[in-house]
This record gives structure tokens, C-alpha cells and sequence, in this order.
């Protein structure tokens, strides 16, 4: 064992720096459950919001003037339409906390998740009153709606990742053939000479 100029704990019998395995980082693993289950929490609450009347008529003009999804209105009803979503939204967060038992249903929740945040962001493109033009042709983000949606770059790219580490602990792992990294050994009637 030994400790590498960045910290990190390289395990090893003196094999070359390739076939060592580093040890995660306390902070860095802190950091990982912490944008996982922090994605969690934050989907979760939104979603459950969602559930209330404040919280459907403040998503009512966001939703109305994009593009993509103001037909949803026609469907539904402005409750109805936020529970919905807020259904949808705790689903999502739940598949993302499942990562440890299930990682492909995770990916799932995740790319929602990045959906999710994707459509949001339009919102700034979409939303009359997201840039304000008193700045002198430099858009700047108004407080709400702009600076309110701005948030979710940060989401998405939580959601990137989530999507990321769920489909790499998915991934089949591949197993090392019989033998493979062993020196080879003759038995001693196949040695030479």
C-alpha cells in the first residue's frame, strides 16, 4: 500500500500503477450521495408541491407559453395537470434512490430526471418576462422566472450523472478469463528440457 502525491490510497503488491486500484476519497464519496440523494430530495419536494393550488397556478404561465407542452392544458386542468406531474416527478426521484439495489431502474428515474430539467430550461426561451432588456442589449435573467429557472443547469447536470453512474453499475461486469493475469506454469512433465 501506498499514498500517491494526490492523496489517494493505491493497493498493490508493486504491480504497475495500471493494475493498482485507488481508493475513493471520503469527500468524494460524500459528494456523490450527496447530489444523488440531494436530486432525490429536491425532485421529491418539488413533485410533492405540486400537489397544492399555489403550486399549479405558479407552474400555470411557464407551461402555457411553451411551445412543447401548452397543449397539455387542453387534457387537463390546471390541478390536475400538477399532480401529474407531481406524480411523475416522485416516481423519478424514487427510481433515482434505488441505485444501490437496482441500477438500471435508477437510469430510468435519471433520464427522466434529465428530461425533466430539459424542459424546464426551455421555460427561459419560452416564458415572456425570463430576460429583462434594460441592460443595454446584454440579457440579463429577471429574478423570477429567469434566475428561478437558472437553477436547473445545476439539476441537470445532477441528473447527467446519476444517469451515468447508474448505467456504469448496470453494465455487466466482465470477468477475468481462468488464469488470466497469473503467470503461465507448466506442469513439470511439459517444462522443457
Amino acid at each position: 500500500m501506498r499514498i500517491t502525491s494526490r492523496g489517494s490510497v493505491v493497493l498493490g503488491s508493486g504491480n504497475p500503477p495500471a493494475a493498482a486500484v485507488a481508493a475513493e476519497h471520503p469527500v468524494a464519496i460524500a459528494g456523490r450521495l450527496l447530489v444523488r440523494y440531494g436530486l432525490v430530495a429536491v425532485i421529491a419536494w418539488i413533485g410533492a408541491l405540486k400537489y397544492g393550488t399555489y403550486e399549479a397556478a405558479a407552474i400555470q404561465p411557464l407551461i402555457a407559453h411553451s411551445p412543447l407542452l401548452s397543449w397539455l392544458y387542453h387534457i387537463f386542468s390546471v390541478r390536475a395537470l400538477g399532480a401529474a406531474l407531481g406524480t411523475a416527478e416522485i416516481t423519478a426521484a424514487l427510481l433515482i434512490a434505488l441505485r444501490p439495489l437496482w441500477p438500471r431502474v435508477s437510469a430510468v428515474g435519471s433520464a427522466f430526471g434529465v428530461l425533466l430539467f430539459a424542459s424546464t430550461l426551455s421555460f427561459l426561451f419560452t416564458t415572456p418576462g425570463a430576460t429583462v432588456s434594460s441592460a443595454g442589449g446584454f440579457p440579463v435573467l429577471s429574478v423570477l422566472p429567469g434566475q428561478f429557472l437558472l437553477k436547473d443547469i445545476v439539476l441537470i447536470g445532477a441528473a447527467l450523472w446519476t444517469l451515468g453512474d447508474s448505467l456504469g453499475a448496470a453494465r455487466p461486469q466482465a470477468r477475468p478469463a481462468l488464469g488470466a493475469g497469473a503467470p503461465a506454469r507448466l506442469s513439470e512433465d511439459r517444462r522443457p528440457g
